[in-house]
């Protein structure tokens, strides 16, 4: 028995990444998956890998008529709704002055109002079926700040008021609403924003400084240590975890290491 045999999940931006871990490792526990991704032939393709336990869907977060259809076939298709990962995600980096109105709503729409919609639209399958779990997809974005960042790291820190409201409001329900807050996310994301010639796995590596051995781990490694995170959540050994943020960080928001004192 997995730790989430019998549950139904849906999981946005399914299709790559921490989505794409999140999604096998539940299977591996023994879920159903909704793999739900607005790249149609990426969440086939990870479906098909993951069998009888796995549909693909066409999901963009952003869209109210989507979310409707996705929990409907959803619930059509596998018959309940049990756990939500808000994990769907847009990274822009640009200073403010060169960030443009489309571009700070572009993010917004995604990783914002992606989560709000995913929340609102899973309330009445779970408390129907008398408690679930969501999990939303913040970043230690969401927990300090970095210059370049303007629109993403204001998307971030909103899920992390949206999780605690949601949780204050929904645990009469037995719905559970949590955050996880990584560090580390799919290379793909980042990498338009790398400077060429430079890899972005390995620029990732680098965001570790408290831990150096995270640094020869591979970064599917290292994205699994957030779909474990994200599972311990969905599951029922976290009954007492609600309204709280989850940081996988390798220590990155624990504070700052000041060589030459004490203790360095």
């Amino acid at each position: 028995m997995g730790r989430l045999e019998g549950k139904v999940a849906v999981v946005t931006g399914a299709a790559r990444g921490t989505g794409e871990a999140t999604a096998r490792l539940f299977v591996a526990e023994g879920a159903r998956v909704v793999i739900a991704d607005v790249s149609d032939e990426a969440a086939e393709k990870v479906a098909s890998t993951l069998g009888e336990r796995a549909l693909a869907l066409h999901l963009d977060v952003g869209s109210e008529a989507d979310w409707s259809h996705a929990v409907e076939e959803t619930l059509h298709h596998f018959g309940g709704l049990d756990i939500l990962v808000n994990n769907a995600g847009l990274l822009h980096m640009c200073a403010i002055e060169e960030t443009t109105l489309a571009d700070y709503e572009r993010i917004v729409r995604v990783n914002q109002i992606g989560t709000f919609l995913g929340i609102r639209s899973v309330v009445e399958p779970m408390r129907s079926g008398e408690g679930g779990s969501i999990v939303n997809i913040s970043s230690v974005d969401g927990c300090w700040a970095k210059n370049g960042l303007i629109a993403y790291s204001a998307s971030k820190w909103a899920i992390r008021g949206m999780t605690r409201v949601a949780a204050i409001e929904l645990g009469r329900f037995g719905i559970r609403v949590n955050a996880v807050c990584p560090e580390q996310g799919s290379a793909e994301m980042i990498a338009p924003f790398v400077p060429e010639g430079i890899d972005a796995t390995l620029a990732q590596s680098f965001m570790h400084p408290l831990l150096p051995n995270q640094q020869s781990r591979s970064n599917d490694e290292r994205v699994g240590d957030i779909a474990e995170m994200i599972a311990f959540l969905a599951s029922d050994a976290a009954a007492s975890c609600t309204g709280a943020d989850y940081a996988v960080d390798s220590g990155n928001t624990a504070g700052r290491q000041i060589q030459g004192m004490p203790g360095s």
